[in-house]
């Protein structure tokens, strides 16, 4: 991780509300500078207002935000300007060309015509849509439209990067370029702020990670530091013939002490303290008709973390989002 000397994001108290609905209570935490933070959570659970307080685009109802040092509440246009915003909708014009998008952007940052001209053209090539350049931004793939998203938010340079759910609803290898591509910005010194529901690019990406759940902030520690909570278990993950779902209660009366978590897809996750005997596990299952086609131990991971702090699963979260249900004023 690049330099952290200073402090780039400071939030306290931090609440807003929407009718009978908290969507944010009380958040204190910080970002370095040159940190990749990831706010994890749910759909719902505070991340789009949380982020659109921090960018300006919403007043908090209490609390107080400072960005590089500056109050946001006395002098909010200093500290935009050190800000790129990449929000989880597009707001591009889709009637302009890409990079026309861009030069109009770099307008709006004060920018030159020749700079920000040479600007446009140098981040057309970095995300690989200089053939796209000339074509109007409506007619863009959802994977083109967000990394023009990204390149417009970054084309005044800025010190501190705010994206919200950058991947979602893309496909897989435009995500894979969107991931590299924060990466590299993130080792030449740029501040980024990542709002996300997919425990595995926080996992990828982030140094830091907040849980964020309700509204509330459960914990925010390191990777490392994270990981370390679920070191001392044993997780075997068994891929069956068919649903373990009916089977659960008897295999849980049978093999007392041990957590079952069913996965979609006929896959059933034991987590155990101690080391466990597989022998009497798959016979169960094929005394009950099913078949245990691979058995494998799986290394602690985020997720694992996830779901011991919160009790949400991941697969849930996944589901949520795929769903595509509202996410109102707390998303």
């Amino acid at each position: 991780m690049p330099g952290n000397s200073g402090t780039a994001i400071e939030v306290s108290g931090l609440a807003k509300r929407f009718g009978d609905v908290q969507a944010v209570a009380g958040l204190d935490f910080e970002v370095r500078e040159g940190e990749l933070f990831g706010f994890l959570g749910p759909n719902g659970a505070g991340k789009t207002t949380t982020i659109n307080m921090l960018t300006g685009l919403a007043r908090p109802d209490s609390g107080a935000i400072r960005i590089a040092g500056i109050d946001c509440s006395r002098d909010p246009k200093a500290a935009q300007h050190l800000m790129g915003i990449v929000p989880d909708e597009s707001n591009l014009w889709p009637e302009l060309t890409g990079f026309e998008n861009l030069a109009f952007c770099g307008a709006l940052y004060g920018m030159g015509l020749r700079a920000r001209e040479e600007r446009a053209g140098n981040l057309l090539a970095m995300f690989g849509l200089t053939d796209a350049a000339g074509r109007r931004f409506g007619g863009y793939s959802k994977g083109m439209k967000r990394k023009l998203a990204i390149a417009a938010g970054i084309i005044h340079r800025p010190s501190i990067l705010f994206l919200d759910e950058p991947t979602t609803g893309i496909d897989v290898a435009s995500a894979r370029q969107i991931r590299q591509l924060l990466g590299g910005l993130n080792e030449a010194g740029t501040t980024v702020f990542l709002t996300t529901h997919y425990i595995e690019e926080a996992e990828r990406l982030c140094g830091r990670i907040g849980f964020i759940v309700e509204g509330r902030l459960i914990r925010v520690d390191t990777l490392a530091n994270l990981v370390k909570d679920v070191e001392g278990k044993h997780i075997v993950q068994l891929a069956l013939s068919r649903e373990p779902g009916a089977l659960m209660p008897q295999l849980a009366a049978e093999f007392p002490g041990v957590e079952l978590e069913a996965m979609s897809g006929g896959t059933l996750r034991v987590h155990t303290l101690q080391t466990l005997a597989l022998g009497p596990l798959v016979r169960f299952f094929e005394e009950h008709g099913v078949d245990v086609t691979e058995a494998k131990a799986i290394r602690p991971s985020l997720e694992d973390v996830f779901v011991r702090i919160t009790g949400i699963a991941a697969e849930r979260m996944r589901k949520e989002k795929e769903q595509g249900k509202p996410k109102g004023g707390g998303a």
